[in-house]
């Protein structure tokens, strides 16, 4: 008989039990428990849900009221000083130095992070082409556009050479081009140089351009943590249906099938027809001799996703 090889899991690089954060009464986080293997990762939810107090708690910059966190498979709260060497962190707010110029300040956290003073200043030259800047970091900060300063806070996030990054809403305040910029500076860090990426957003867009896992949080707890794909493959059977006209006889034809349809806001009918393929879609609109003008398969899973749970958490609080 072959001798079983053992099964060679992923390590950890999150992982929290019963974690909770307290402001007086009120809980930031409520019992979270994760365990979260490396990729890139969309911590979801909206504006107060307690990503960021997550972050920070994961990071020793708030300290935790009960329960335990590791990060990196170090404790936090015993190891905060071994992990931070791991680490990169942008924050949400701005937290540069007045008066300091881009290099200057990239260099500056490279060399708070230990490397001595000729080194740093080569890491930030690199991180600052990296993230696309040119003599704008011989500029003050304080002359900086919103873009370039997200920009700068990437750099100075990857320039002591992380093993894990927490972006903290990096978009914020961008148009859509610029959005798109630092979404694919995010991208390649976990795809070309496999550092984990853990990025922080209530827009969805933004997670589900980049993040292979997701995880919700509303009130200060974890609705979901699943692979995108995942929760995909979860509405692989709903579609939605652009009709020239005939709308009523499409959905008594699909009620028939105890197939929910519901007209949609933009004219759309959209319909659960519990398939992994668009064929009984397709065979019942041929069967009533009505063309669609548009199918739209498995249309916007991870909205879903989120709205699901969202109004769970609303019911159940």
């Amino acid at each position: 008989m072959p001798t079983m090889q053992p099964l060679m899991l992923p390590p950890l690089v999150i992982e929290t039990q019963n974690l909770t954060k307290a402001f007086g009464q009120q809980k930031a986080l409520d019992g979270v428990n994760l365990q979260v293997v490396p990729g890139a990762i969309g911590l979801l939810g909206p504006n107060g849900a307690g990503k960021s107090t997550l972050i920070k708690c994961l990071l020793q910059l708030q300290p935790i009221t009960s329960g335990s966190a590791r990060l990196l498979g170090r404790e936090v709260g015993s190891e905060g000083r071994e992990i931070r060497k791991r680490v990169g962190y942008t924050p949400e707010q701005d937290c540069h130095i007045p008066g300091m110029v881009g290099c200057e300040y990239v260099t500056y956290c490279a060399q708070l992070c230990g490397l001595p003073f000729q080194a740093a200043r080569q890491r930030a030259h690199e991180m600052l082409d990296f993230v696309g800047m040119g003599q704008e970091r011989y500029r003050k900060i304080e002359s900086y556009s919103t873009g370039m300063r997200q920009r700068l806070k990437l750099a100075q996030a990857m320039v002591h050479d992380p093993e894990i990054i927490f972006l903290d809403e990096p978009t914020n305040g961008l148009d859509p081009k610029g959005q798109a910029q630092i979404l694919d500076l995010v991208n390649s860090l976990w795809k070309r140089y496999g550092i984990t990426v853990v990025l922080s957003s209530h827009l969805l867009h933004d997670v589900d351009r980049i993040c292979e896992q997701i995880i919700i949080i509303a009130r200060g707890r974890v609705l979901v943590h699943d692979t995108l794909e995942n929760l995909k493959a979860r509405r692989r059977g709903a579609a939605e249906v652009v009709l020239s006209g005939r709308h009523q006889e499409f959905e008594s034809a699909c009620l028939r099938r105890n197939w929910a349809c519901e007209p949609l806001p933009n004219g759309h009918i959209k319909v659960e027809h519990h398939s992994d393929s668009l064929n009984s879609l397709l065979g019942l609109l041929d069967e009533i001799k009505l063309p669609p003008l548009e199918i739209i398969p498995s249309p916007n899973a991870l909205e879903e996703t989120f709205v699901q749970a969202l109004e769970i958490s609303h019911a159940t609080a």
